[in-house]
């Protein structure tokens, strides 16, 4: 069932997930529109679970921050389509009049689309039949009913389509030992999968929130989504997890720039490497926090890895960075340090560049292994 009272105030992690949706959303659109122009001339943006548009102490929900960034910019204006769903007929009124009174609204040329209709096999038939329009889908049910790997499957079958979707852990964890919602969570997993998951926790207490999204990501790769990010939501005391932000794209450039944009929402960095994860209760121990260091031990990795190999250091990222948490720029600064060391080989050399610069075409050779 929906939260409603979800809505009541603008909670520190919802404004979070507005933020990372809305960013991407810009991001993408940037990337998309210079295809899309070439195609239907249009991108379209679709929230399955949209809620009112404001929070209760007025404060922007994701609708509301994507219709205004497309206002600003004159290609979205001309070329987004938008389309927000609620079941909840209080939440598709509030948020209709929260559209209508958005400066300039009449800027945008297709007028955002606002439906009242249970998320089941009709949107995902209705989503099936739409074709070459780039589509980012926001799927954020608060709980389960609705999600499922079909709908998930459909929303990303187009190039240019990715989806981000809220992944409520709490219920989703109670849910699969549950038997009066099995239906539900063999849909999200695969019935298969989630019968093997049953199992799995039954032993493995201590591991389970990683089984469980490890099993997620691994369905969401055999539908098609080939590149799956999570990003974790704590609680206050920073001790258990609430939910995931859930990112899935066919597309790695996707990924790249989605992890750019989670990493800056993060609420801690390692040594300049994001956690993914905002957890309001980190900076209550930053000592236990700054214990482990993780660039040290990327040294080691690229060391190994790419032992007594030749390669830029685009495709040294390219190759690595792929389902972990370092970012491009973790990379340039692991490689800067090495050099300097004379641990690798660069080419150009360091005295033939500017200082601390490292472009993607420099080549670098790492050392056979001892």
């Amino acid at each position: 069932m929906a939260d409603s009272s979800f809505f009541d105030e603008s909670r520190d992690n919802s404004l979070v997930k507005a933020e990372i949706v809305a960013k991407y959303f810009w991001a993408w659109a940037k990337v998309i529109i210079p295809t899309a122009k070439k195609w239907s001339n249009k991108i379209a943006y679709i929230d399955l679970f949209s809620g009112p548009g404001r929070y209760q102490n007025g404060s922007k929900s994701t609708p509301l921050l994507i219709l205004e960034r497309a206002i600003a910019d004159p290609d979205m204006s001309q070329m987004l389509v938008t389309l927000f769903n609620d079941k909840d007929s209080n939440n598709t009124q509030s948020l209709q009049q929260a559209i209508e009174l958005i400066p300039d609204i009449s800027r945008l040329s297709y007028k955002p689309i606002v439906l009242n209709k249970e998320v089941g096999e009709e949107i995902v038939q209705a989503i099936q039949q739409i074709n070459k329009v780039p589509t980012l889908f926001f799927i954020d049910p608060w709980g389960y009913k609705g999600l499922s790997l079909e709908l998930i499957g459909a929303v990303i079958k187009d190039w240019g389509c990715d989806c981000i979707f809220f992944f409520n852990y709490n219920r989703i964890n109670m849910g699969l030992n549950n038997t009066a919602v099995k239906n539900h969570m063999d849909s999200l997993f695969g019935r298969e999968r989630a019968e093997k998951l049953r199992e799995q926790l039954a032993s493995k207490q201590p591991e389970r929130e990683l089984i469980i999204v490890e099993a997620l990501c691994q369905a969401l790769k055999e539908i098609g989504g080939s590149y799956v990010l999570p990003f974790c939501f704590k609680n206050e005391s920073g001790n258990r997890t609430t939910h995931h932000l859930i990112f899935v794209s066919k597309n790695v450039l996707g990924y790249s720039i989605m992890k750019g944009v989670m990493a800056g929402e993060s609420s801690s960095f390692k040594q300049g490497v994001p956690s993914l994860e905002y957890n309001p209760a980190l900076p209550k121990y930053p000592l236990l926090y700054e214990l482990y260091r993780p660039l040290d031990e990327l040294e080691n990795i690229l060391m190994d890895e790419f032992a007594a190999q030749t390669l830029t250091r685009v495709d040294i990222y390219n190759r690595h960075h792929v389902g972990k948490r370092y970012i491009e720029k973790n990379y340039r600064e692991v490689l800067l340090k090495l050099e300097a060391e004379g641990k690798i080989i660069t080419d150009p050399p360091i005295n033939k560049r500017r200082k601390n610069t490292l472009a993607e075409t420099v080549k670098i050779t790492f050392p056979a292994k001892q």
